[in-house]
Formats: C-alpha cells, sequence, structure tokens
C-alpha cells in the first residue's frame, strides 16, 4: 500500500526539495538495482546531502514504522536495494566527497557515495591505489561494496572490500551514530566492522568510511592461455595456486563469453578456445618475471595450445579491458541476462561447468561464463529473452539449480554479490534453522523494530518451510511464526 499522506507531509517538511524525489516519474526510475527481474517504485526517495540528513530519515522511518532501503549506486546484481511501495529508499549518491587522501598513512576517507574507481584515481598521485575492483568499479559505491563485501579480480591476491576497510562512521537504526574500527586496524573489541560488510544494509547504514590504500606495485606482467577443454582450463587454476604462486588475477572465460568480449573490445582474443585464462602476477619485476615462469609450465603441462605475454603495458590493459567487459558484451546476443553468483573450491572448477553445461541444455538455455577462477567464484550468464513465455521462469529455474550446484560442490550460494531477494530461497538450503536464527537474532539487536531493508538477505524459517528445504526439521515448528522481514 502507499504511503500515508501524512508521512510524505513530514518528509516535506523535513527536508529541502533538492533531497526528496517524491512524483510518480521521479520515483520509478529507483524501482529496481541491477538485477530487474525484481522491480517495485517506491513509496518514497530520499537522497540525503549529509550525515544529518541520513539521521532525520532513519528517526521519520522508525517512527511510522516505515521501510527503510538504502542504495548506492543501484549496480547491485541480488535485488538488495529493491524498494517497497510502502517504504522510502534512502539513495546516498549525494554524499559523493573523498574527504581525506593521507598517503603517509596510506589511508582514504570517504563518503558512501564515492564511486570505487575515483578512490584510485585520487589515490594515482601518491602511487598508490585502492585495491577491491568489481567489474562495476566505474560506477559502484564505496558504501555499496562495503553493503555487498565486494570482491573483483584483484580480490585474490589483496583480498575483498572486508580486507580493505580499516573504519566505518554509520547511522544506527536508533539514529543514534556509532563507528566501528580504526585506522590502525587493530580495533578492540568484538570485529563489529567485518559483521556490517555484506549486511546489505540491515543493520546499519554507512555514511563514512576509511579505507586502506596500497603501493603500486613496480611492475605487472599478464599473459592469456588458451584451452581447448573448459576442464583442463578448470584444473590449471588449481594447479596455479597449488605451485605456490598468488596471481594478482586469474580469470576464466568459457568460449561463448571470450567471443562476445572480443566483438565487443577487440582484445585480441583468440575465438576458437573451448576457454581462457587471464593470468597476472604484480611485484617487483624480477619476481614477476620468476612467477610467471612457473605459471606457463603450469598452463602448459594443462594442455594450454597457446600461452601469450601481453608485450607492453597497452596490451596488458586491454587483456583485461575484455574481462572487464565481459558482461555487457555477452548482453549484447540475446534481449535479457540473468547474471548468477556462487563460490566452489578450485579443485572443482572443471567438473562444476561441466555440470552448468549440463543444466543448460535440460533448461534449453544457453549460459556464458566468466568469473574469478582464483577464488572459485562464478559468473554464470544465462541468456532468455523474457519476451517468449516460459524463459524467465526457466532462466530462474536454471539459476537456482547453478546455486545448488555449488552447494553440492562444497561451496556457497554468493561470492560478492550478496543475496538480497535472489537468493533468499537458497539460503534456506545452505544454513540449518538454528543458524538462520542466529543471524535474525544480530538483525533485531542492530535494528529492533526490523525496518531496515526488510525481506532481504535472511529468511524465516516460515519461508524455508514453504520453499522445501531439507534443514527444517521436527521440532523447529516454534519458529514458525517469527515475523518476516
Amino acid at each position: 500500500m502507499p504511503l500515508s499522506g501524512e508521512f510524505l507531509s513530514r518528509l516535506e517538511a523535513s527536508f529541502p526539495p533538492e533531497s526528496l524525489r517524491l512524483a510518480a516519474d521521479q520515483r520509478k526510475v529507483y524501482e529496481t538495482d541491477g538485477l530487474t527481474l525484481f522491480r517495485e517504485v517506491p513509496g518514497a526517495v530520499i537522497l540525503p546531502a549529509n550525515e544529518s540528513e541520513v539521521i532525520v530519515a532513519v528517526n521519520l522511518c522508525r517512527e511510522a514504522g516505515v521501510p527503510l532501503i538504502a542504495r548506492g549506486a543501484g549496480t547491485g546484481l541480488s535485488g538488495g536495494a529493491t524498494p517497497r511501495a510502502d517504504g522510502a529508499l534512502l539513495g546516498l549518491s549525494r554524499m559523493n566527497q573523498i574527504l581525506e587522501i593521507n598517503p603517509l598513512s596510506r589511508v582514504a576517507r570517504v563518503q558512501p557515495g564515492v564511486r570505487n574507481l575515483q578512490v584510485t584515481e585520487a589515490a594515482a598521485a601518491h602511487g598508490l591505489f585502492y585495491a577491491p575492483d568489481p567489474s562495476s568499479q566505474m560506477a559502484c559505491s564505496i558504501g555499496g561494496n562495503v553493503a555487498e563485501n565486494s570482491g573483483g579480480v584483484r580480490c585474490l591476491k589483496y583480498g575483498l572490500t572486508v580486507n580493505n576497510v580499516l573504519k566505518v562512521r554509520t547511522v544506527l537504526a536508533s539514529g543514534e551514530v556509532a563507528e566501528f574500527g580504526d585506522e590502525s586496524g587493530c580495533a578492540p573489541g568484538l570485529d563489529i566492522l567485518a559483521l556490517l560488510h555484506g549486511g546489505e544494509g540491515l543493520l546499519a547504514i554507512v555514511t563514512e568510511a576509511v579505507l586502506k590504500l596500497t603501493a603500486r606495485p613496480e611492475s605487472a606482467l599478464a599473459a592469456l592461455a588458451a584451452f581447448d577443454s573448459v576442464e583442463n582450463a578448470g584444473d590449471a587454476v588449481a594447479d596455479i595456486i597449488a605451485s605456490g604462486v598468488t596471481p594478482s588475477g586469474l580469470e576464466m572465460m568459457d568460449a561463448l563469453a571470450v567471443r562476445a568480449a572480443e566483438a565487443f573490445v577487440n582484445a585480441g582474443y583468440p575465438t576458437d578456445c573451448a576457454a581462457l585464462l587471464i593470468v597476472e602476477t604484480d611485484g617487483r619485476r624480477e619476481e614477476c618475471e620468476s612467477d610467471m615462469k612457473k605459471i606457463r609450465k603450469v598452463l602448459e603441462a594443462r594442455g594450454a595450445r597457446e600461452v601469450r605475454l601481453a608485450e607492453d603495458e597497452a596490451e596488458r590493459e586491454l587483456f583485461w579491458r575484455g574481462r572487464k567487459a565481459a558482461f555487457p558484451a555477452v548482453g549484447r546476443l540475446f534481449p535479457d541476462y540473468y547474471c548468477m553468483d556462487g563460490t566452489i573450491p578450485r579443485t572443482r572448477l572443471g567438473a562444476t561447468l561441466r555440470k552448468i553445461a549440463e543444466l543448460g541444455e535440460r533448461h534449453r538455455l544457453s549460459c556464458a561464463n566468466v568469473f574469478h577462477a582464483g577464488d572459485g567464484n562464478l559468473h554464470p550468464l544465462i541468456l532468455f529473452d523474457d519476451a517468449n513465455p516460459g524463459e524467465l521462469e526457466r532462466a530462474r529455474a536454471f539459476g537456482s539449480d547453478i546455486l545448488k550446484l555449488c552447494l553440492e560442490a562444497g561451496g556457497t550460494i554468493t561470492g560478492e554479490h550478496g543475496v538480497g531477494l535472489e537468493k533468499i530461497n537458497e539460503m534456506c538450503l545452505q544454513f540449518p534453522g538454528a543458524e538462520l536464527e542466529r543471524f535474525r537474532e544480530v538483525k533485531r539487536a542492530f535494528d529492533p523494530g526490523e525496518f531496515l531493508n526488510p525481506g532481504k538477505a535472511v529468511p524465516t524459517l516460515h519461508r524455508c518451510a514453504e520453499f522445501g528445504a531439507m534443514h527444517v526439521k521436527a521440532g523447529e515448528e516454534r519458529f514458525a511464526d517469527l515475523p518476516r522481514f
């Protein structure tokens, strides 16, 4: 149901006009995040210019019992920022200032709406960079990266967002301001900073973050390796890590993704291979060269028919430009695609990719695979046409089967895209009821009124029972009447 006139009047009395979007056409712009399978026009849109306005928004929504959904740049791919008609959407894009770059401490202090790539661009003059680099780094925001614990190509060596954020300033559901972590990275007490990463806006709203900056490496070498077998390429990934080398980037693309990216970017990819690995090492020049020799030996031992090193910095960047553009490139092939996100042990890559191909045949849909091979984070892109009756339903069923496949392989249903609305049912498959209830207790500790991003990420056991999850066993009926959020 729509928001009451009384609540909307309170918004208009509390915010300047530039901080509100209340007209129907203005609100419709915010009906979805990057996962367009879920759409709902928010009842109101609040665009705070500062922390004080965030506090006002939180207090108004809590007092009125109105759901409040925080949103960054809207690039999320799990429906985590999908709004509600009976709720308010809090867009943090106007809070987009880099407040400080400290080259001595190697930190950046930023507002949540600062773009990921913007931090590295600002730090470059000091010989520094910000390590997490999601494919959407040109657009995605730091606040959103914290909410989803984003990764990227470099996460194998440099870690996820949680490994590169030292401190956050937040507004809690109570309207209070609280800070977690410190610039030393050794704050005493419980590690609430880590808990907030991947919290998907259920626990608090980030208004400022202190980021760890990393020294730009002296040198970087990149190579392409073409394989005639997807399984051999997957096995080569595990062998590279087992050799003792930790690449700064280790990505894999299958034949369909390679052809799409090459047609889009002209990166020089061999379009007749079954799978392509992009491997990069960075550090001191001699260290890079030594590591690349070891990597080349592993690749050739696993049957790589071609291993090509980038001849210069321009070609190295071109190799990566093709990978970064793979998602939009695949999007040119079909009217619609559904980007999945799951993680498996590296040793299971080859077998899992083969099973994904079998699932595609069963669901009668094509699938392009582009993923962070080094840490086993899969991103299958399921191609479909929503105009054809039943294809959307088959695509979603295919995606759910992929997540189940990840669990069967000893992995998890997400790697860096979060749970949101997309994977909330599969959470029932991964976690027993007792663990889900602990998640809910954490949610209630931060947000007793359960108005921050309700209905996302953590399912109730009642929902799991409806989904038919095996984990909901006799004796857990006492949880069935828990409120949904």
